[in-house]
């Protein structure tokens, strides 16, 4: 699969300031936040679950990629989405390695594994 994604019983909102917190014990913070609900219905168009799009950021795992190979900056920031299906919220994001692979660099490889399992290890906390 090309992500990981789990379920919680937390609303949206309580979920994003757990995974605040739990980013940052893995050194990273969130850049920037997109509410794709709040964006969709400015643009007239309807959307009926909260679906936020988070882009996540270790500067020195960055740093790393990119040097190893200025393409890999194409995937970064990482993405984490919060959302709602199906009455659930969810926190989802596309595997690091899956996309770094895309690059064709093997090289990248420890990288996207190390980014993988601390995000990972975040969004189980933050459930």
């Amino acid at each position: 699969m090309f992500h990981y994604t789990v379920e919680t019983t937390k609303s949206v909102d309580e979920a994003i300031a757990a995974l605040g917190e739990a980013l940052k014990e893995h050194r990273f913070g969130i850049l920037w936040q997109l509410d794709l609900t709040e964006t969709l219905r400015s643009k007239g168009l309807a959307m009926d679950r909260p679906y936020r799009v988070l882009e996540v950021c270790n500067p020195n795992e960055a740093k790393a990629a990119v040097d190893t190979a200025v393409e890999a900056g194409y995937f970064l920031p990482c993405k984490i989405v919060v959302y709602e299906d199906g009455g659930k919220t969810k926190i989802g994001l596309p595997k690091p390695p899956v996309l770094m692979d895309l690059v064709e660099r093997p090289e990248l490889r420890p990288i996207a594994e190390r980014v993988e399992q601390a995000l990972i290890q975040a969004i189980d906390a933050a459930k």
